[in-house]
């Protein structure tokens, strides 16, 4: 056993037994590099990746590699998502060194932590060819190796700084986004949705923007787009038909085939965007996404205590007893006959038990590529008796599953990711009215608060084994205080937006720098890292900077708060000149529009106005900031506005409020896009 054994990652865990010495990241392993003057091998992974699992059984787990590591190096493990911090620098380096990233990341540093050389997976010859040179270079000619450390910090350093050009009030206008837009488009797969490559991610703030965009500019073909994306995905092998929930992404373009790992942040961000999408379209299909990923998540990734477990993994054991990748979820064409007697073949043409639906190993996974309405003519079936006998599969299917090893679970809960999916459950509750789904995110909120919020006013990162760690990132404020928002709004519980104001207010006394003028990822008074990094563009997770100024924004109307609405438009302001592709900006450019002329805001005043909310949230409104109280509120934007007799809704623009209103029609007639 080596010292991750005292860890408690399910990551670092499962490498405790490696015969590699592993440490894992903290003040006394980087003391140890510096004093005993070796090279840092720095692998950074997360337990649900399949191919740090592989590189561990043909690496880690030899001998003859251990030989070379132990001696030479100080070897370090690192659970990206328990240190996102340490993983975005090292991500950075490995970009300017191979011009692409990914896990498991692999890097080599001075024994001060500047990285000389990096990479991703490596078989094993290879792995021993690379430290064996490295390590001869650093005996025989150290002065090379520092002279390269010491560019590639400069890259580092600098990749961490936004260009500071401002947008002129001409470059503001949200008009240009479209402009955006038909560079981006260029890039949508028009046959199976999403982006004409693979492999291919769900990447839903993408899609979260679109629809806005497209919903507000009446665009036809985008939303036709965001549809068609949201329809394959949905019937891809990437949803589990079966039992719920999305895999990370797909290694085809046709959403085929996932890498198995289910993350809690994709399923969180998912079921906002098929909420969001429910409410525009009323498509019953959005809607059975929602409950069956929600049930998911509720089974397989709910804690005791109200939290939510981080992933499951890719890989279970098969029939014989061996991790394989994706065991627990694909199907046999031997098995399924069994199962389904005379149903196959229908079953068969519904979900591509043929070339269309094969992948390797005699197995298929399950991908519908025809409508109900076309299988059930095929066949001579109404499309209703089509649907029971597919409810019927699915459920013979997944009590059959059941029965098998289940995949690894990472049991820890990280406080960004917690807060990601409670918003899932609060816009699902909008969207549906299922109040189960409300219910889930309080009980979540009160995990957050309770286990993840220490007395000192700090967030945690992670918590696992009743014991919280890790001081908070910036992206652990951002998403609680807009899981907070969104909360108070669907239940005018003014204790969430006091709560989302309080951890703005730490952000700004913490994490941002007044020179950059963005929030640092890491606070101010924690230790430092070889570079400061400032998260700016949004991927498969929006940037933890772009959220806050989201943040700012819908904060500052309903405290009247010039600063966050100042604060909010200069981080914007900043992004704008450096925005050169609309898919690695989406969040920002929905701050961006913010700035139309649709935009609204709507105060719900009343002993009523809880109904009057839900009412209003059951539509498609992006553009409109909520508010509302069911007592007289000191809210800035609320005060003054309540009526013991009435419910009121009053509509704004700019704080420029209209005459109150009284009837719901109207309100919802005033509030749509014209």
């Amino acid at each position: 056993m080596n010292e991750l054994q005292y860890e408690s990652s399910p990551y670092l865990l499962q490498h405790a037994q490696n015969p590699i010495h592993w440490k894992a990241w903290n003040d006394q392993t980087l003391a140890t590099a510096k004093a005993e003057n070796k090279l840092m091998i720095v692998s950074i992974g997360y337990s649900a990746c399949h191919w740090c699992h592989v590189m561990e059984h043909e690496s880690f787990e030899d001998s003859e590699v251990a030989n070379i590591m132990n001696p030479g190096f100080i070897s370090v493990k690192v659970d990206r998502e328990e240190r996102p911090d340490v993983d975005a620098i090292y991500m950075k380096a490995v970009q300017l060194m191979t011009s692409h990233g990914g896990w498991p990341l692999n890097v080599v540093c001075l024994p001060d932590g500047r990285p000389v050389w990096g990479g991703t997976y490596f078989k094993k010859e290879n792995w021993i060819d690379i430290l064996t040179q490295l390590q001869n270079l650093y005996q025989t000619n150290p002065a090379k190796m520092l002279e390269y450390a010491e560019k590639l910090h400069e890259g580092i350093s600098f990749l961490g700084i936004v260009n500071h050009a401002q947008a002129n009030p001409e470059e503001q206008d949200p008009a240009r986004i479209k402009i955006l837009i038909e560079k981006w488009a260029k890039s949508f797969d028009w046959d199976f949705g999403g982006y004409a490559r693979a492999p291919k991610f769900m990447m839903p703030n993408n899609f979260i923007f679109l629809q806005r965009f497209g919903y507000q500019t009446s665009s036809k073909d985008l939303l036709d787009f965001v549809d068609l994306t949201l329809t394959k995905m949905a019937h891809g092998g990437l949803f589990d038909v079966l039992g719920g929930g999305f895999s990370r992404y797909s290694v085809d373009i046709r959403w085929h085939v996932p890498h198995f790992e289910k993350m809690l942040y994709d399923n969180g961000q998912l079921v906002t965007l098929y909420a969001q999408a429910y409410k525009r379209t009323q498509n019953p299909l959005y809607k059975e996404v929602i409950e069956k990923t929600l049930p998911f998540v509720e089974r397989e990734l709910l804690n005791p205590e109200g939290g939510f477990y981080a992933a499951l993994d890719a890989d279970s054991l098969n029939a014989k007893q061996q991790l394989e990748e994706g065991a627990y979820y694909v199907w046999q064409k031997e098995q399924l006959q069994q199962l389904l007697q005379d149903d196959f073949e229908i079953f068969a043409a519904l979900f591509n038990i043929n070339d269309f639906g094969y992948w390797e190993h005699d197995n298929y996974v399950l991908i519908q590529s025809q409508s109900l309405e076309n299988i059930a003519e095929q066949f001579g079936l109404t499309v209703t008796a089509l649907s029971d006998k597919k409810q019927q599969w699915e459920q013979l299917l997944f009590r059959e599953q059941q029965k098998r090893p289940r995949p690894r679970l990472d049991d820890k809960s990280l406080t960004s990711w917690n807060a990601i999916m409670l918003k899932g459950y609060v816009e699902a509750y909008n969207a549906i009215g299922t109040s189960s789904y409300l219910e889930l995110a309080l009980r979540n909120a009160s995990f957050i608060i309770e286990k993840l919020w220490s007395e000192d006013g700090y967030l945690w990162h992670s918590y696992k084994n009743e014991q919280s760690s890790i001081v908070g990132f910036l992206e652990d404020y951002a998403f609680t205080v807009d899981a907070f928002i969104s909360l108070y709004q669907a239940t005018l519980d003014e204790t969430f937006l006091y709560h989302a104001k309080q951890l703005t207010d730490y952000c700004f006394d913490h994490f941002y720098d007044e020179t950059q003028q963005f929030f640092l990822f890491k606070a101010k008074n924690t230790t430092a890292l070889i570079a400061e990094h400032y998260e700016i563009e949004d991927n498969v997770i929006p940037s933890s900077n772009s959220v806050m100024a989201n943040n700012l924004f819908t904060l500052g109307i309903l405290f009247h708060n010039s600063h966050y609405e100042k604060t909010a438009m200069q981080m914007l302001n900043h992004v704008i000149p450096n925005i050169d592709y609309g898919s690695a900006f989406s969040n920002w450019l929905n701050l961006w529009m913010n700035l139309s002329t649709d935009n609204k805001e709507l105060a719900v005043c009343g002993a009523d106005a809880i109904a009057g909310i839900k009412a209003v949230q059951r539509h498609y409104y992006p553009h409109v900031v909520i508010a509302g109280s069911t007592t007289p509120s000191k809210i800035p934007f609320l005060q003054n506005r309540f009526d013991e007799k009435d419910t009121l809704f009053y509509i704004c623009e700019n704080r420029n409020c209209q005459l109150p209103v009284r009837e719901l029609t109207t309100v919802l007639d005033e509030l749509a896009i014209k």
